[in-house]
C-alpha cells in the first residue's frame, strides 16, 4: 500500500499536498492535516462523491500534469534517474549536473503562477 510511508516522508513539512488517485483515502487526509497541518488533495476515484474545494486549490490542482512533465523530462532527458551509484557523493553530484542540464534547457514547461503573489510583490 503506498500510503503507508506517507506519513514519515512528509514529517516536518507542511503545505498541500496533491496526489493522484492511488493516494485517496479520507483517514490519510485527516491524518495529514491533524498531524501535520498538511491539506492533502487528490482526484476522487469514479465511485466517490465530489467535495467541494477552494478556487485557488482547483487551480493548483491543474498544474500537477506539468509538474509531472517536469520529473518525467527530469527522469529522462536530464538522466537523473539512476539507481545504482556507488557512493553518496556520486548520487548527489549526478543529481546536481541533472538539474543543471535541465536548468540550461531553451524551453521548459512553467506553472504560470503569477496569480498566486499579492499585488504589492
Amino acid at each position: 500500500d503506498d500510503r503507508q510511508p506517507v506519513p514519515d516522508l512528509l514529517s516536518g513539512l507542511f503545505g498541500k499536498i496533491f496526489a493522484d488517485r492511488g493516494y485517496v483515502s479520507q483517514k490519510l487526509a485527516s491524518q495529514l492535516l491533524q498531524d501535520f497541518g498538511i491539506e492533502f488533495f487528490a482526484k476522487p476515484r469514479r465511485n466517490m462523491k465530489n467535495k467541494l474545494m477552494r478556487l485557488h486549490d482547483k487551480l493548483l490542482s491543474r498544474k500537477r500534469s506539468i509538474i509531472e512533465t517536469i520529473n518525467d523530462q527530469l527522469k529522462n532527458i536530464s538522466q537523473i534517474e539512476h539507481s545504482r551509484h556507488r557512493s553518496p557523493v556520486n548520487f548527489c553530484v549526478n543529481v546536481l549536473c541533472g538539474l543543471i542540464a535541465y536548468c540550461h534547457q531553451p524551453k521548459k514547461p512553467s506553472l504560470q503562477l503569477e496569480w498566486l503573489l499579492p499585488p504589492y510583490l
